[in-house]
């Protein structure tokens, strides 16, 4: 960034963070600046331009293309032309925009929030929070110092079955419970081989790259398949895993273990993907532990997850009374010394498959009240859950073996580890300490 480019972005930071701290009118709309227009910025398009106190007023995305289609999806469901970026600091630097939704790639989530924060913009961020252990406790200083309010997406904290769900479980539903089975057996097909090639037209490359190394370009490294490779992603786990670990580190009531061990491979396929499509991981808390299973290839379902879906995907509470079953239908409780039988008084089923709108609704409710007690996924929650992902990948690249964690400092016992947790970053996309 230039000396006259980081004035002004830094002239602008101060007075949009005195906009964003005034009183809200009832009828006052938030001005909302989406970063990223892939799949999942889409959804985000679609999400607030059904919020009725949010406008959509700017897009970011460094591929030209994507952000065409985004002003023009804007123009379609709400009437009004968002103002376009290239940059997303030049987005932040607007002081008509009050918050910003990000739905990048992981390796840009850290980067990005800080960034708002410094700007004066409250921040919806799509999981994982981070993409390694160093970014989490960053973000979480970044909305502190600057007095943001910052959302992670793990949009089953806004889910009334699954509030009720860990409710009743920390009530005792099922007595104590000693164990949670996060499990994430979703269907990943090869990614294949894919040759570099110049970057596409209108494609930003080293704006994509941002924090990672950068590398010439494939097909596979970019768009979707970038969840496959360790300096952009985090692998299924950190991909539709990290919902579930966080439903299962919320039921089982606990933040960091005191040691975690993983193992498993990437299997049957040959292909470009770094991360394994076969994971086992435990987490040892004492009196309770937390096991995750991922598998990408085919498999049975187990007990009673997502009995309507092809994949299998939720989590087993496991307590001195009996069990549950939560996903994305429902919960289900099993209590009794008879096999199978299911405890009438406490069997619910969601009528509907919910989304992500009411946690976007509670973000912005949150940017309204200016507080991020208000939030049903603050960054230091979001931060926590992704960080039990990097736990298990870390000790998974490190040979599947056991490490011990120590939860005052955050640390490991051992540097090999501690390095996977805070990587190099690239010049000029450095992610502050601010912590």
């Amino acid at each position: 960034m230039s000396h006259s480019t980081r004035r002004t972005f830094l002239q602008a930071s101060a007075l949009s963070a005195i906009a964003a701290t005034r009183a809200w009118g009832a009828n006052d709309k938030i001005n909302v600046g989406i970063v990223g227009i892939g799949g999942r910025g889409t959804n985000h398009i679609e999400y607030y331009a059904k919020q009725p106190d949010a406008r959509i007023a700017a897009l970011c995305d460094v591929d030209q293309a994507h952000l065409e289609r985004g002003v023009a999806l804007v123009q379609k469901l709400t009437g009004e032309k968002p103002k376009g970026y290239e940059d997303m600091r030049q987005l932040f630097a607007d002081k008509a925009i009050n918050a910003v939704s990000l739905p990048l790639p992981n390796h840009w989530h850290a980067l990005a929030t800080v960034w708002a924060c410094q700007a004066g913009k409250d921040v919806y961020v799509e999981k994982p929070a981070c993409h390694d252990l160093y970014e989490g406790v960053q973000m979480v200083a970044a909305a502190r110092k600057y007095g943001r309010i910052v959302q992670v997406g793990s949009q089953s904290r806004s889910i009334a079955h699954k509030i009720r769900a860990v409710q009743m479980l920390q009530d005792g539903v099922i007595g104590k419970v000693y164990m949670a089975r996060g499990l994430c057996f979703k269907r990943r097909k090869s990614i294949g081989h894919t040759p570099i090639e110049p970057v596409p037209a209108g494609v930003d490359w080293d704006k994509f790259r941002g924090p990672a190394p950068m590398v010439p370009f494939t097909k596979n490294q970019f768009l979707y398949n970038w969840h496959w490779f360790w300096a952009t992603g985090n692998g299924d786990i950190g991909n539709q895993g990290v919902h579930e670990m966080d439903i299962a580190r919320w039921g089982l009531g606990v933040n960091f273990p005191r040691s975690v061990v993983a193992s498993g491979g990437k299997y049957a396929y040959d292909d470009d993907q770094e991360t394994p499509n076969t994971l086992i991981a435990r987490f040892d808390y004492g009196d309770k532990e937390l096991v995750f299973e991922v598998r990408g290839l085919q498999t049975n379902h187990e007990a009673d997850l997502s009995r309507t879906e092809s994949n299998c995907i939720g989590n087993l509470f496991y307590g001195a009374d009996g069990w549950m079953a939560v996903d994305a239908e429902g919960y289900r409780i099993y209590k009794g010394q008879n096999e199978g039988k299911l405890a009438e008084q406490a069997k619910y089923e969601e009528p509907s498959m919910t989304d992500t709108m009411p946690h976007i609704a509670n973000f912005l409710a949150a940017v309204r009240s200016r507080k991020y007690q208000d939030l049903h996924a603050d960054v230091d929650v979001g931060r926590i859950s992704a960080d039990l992902c990097h736990l298990a990948n870390i000790s998974y690249r490190l040979g599947g073996r056991l490490l011990a964690f120590d939860r005052t400092t955050e640390k490991f016992d051992e540097n090999a580890a501690n390095q996977l947790a805070h990587p190099q970053y690239r010049a000029p996309y450095i992610i502050p300490q601010l912590a």
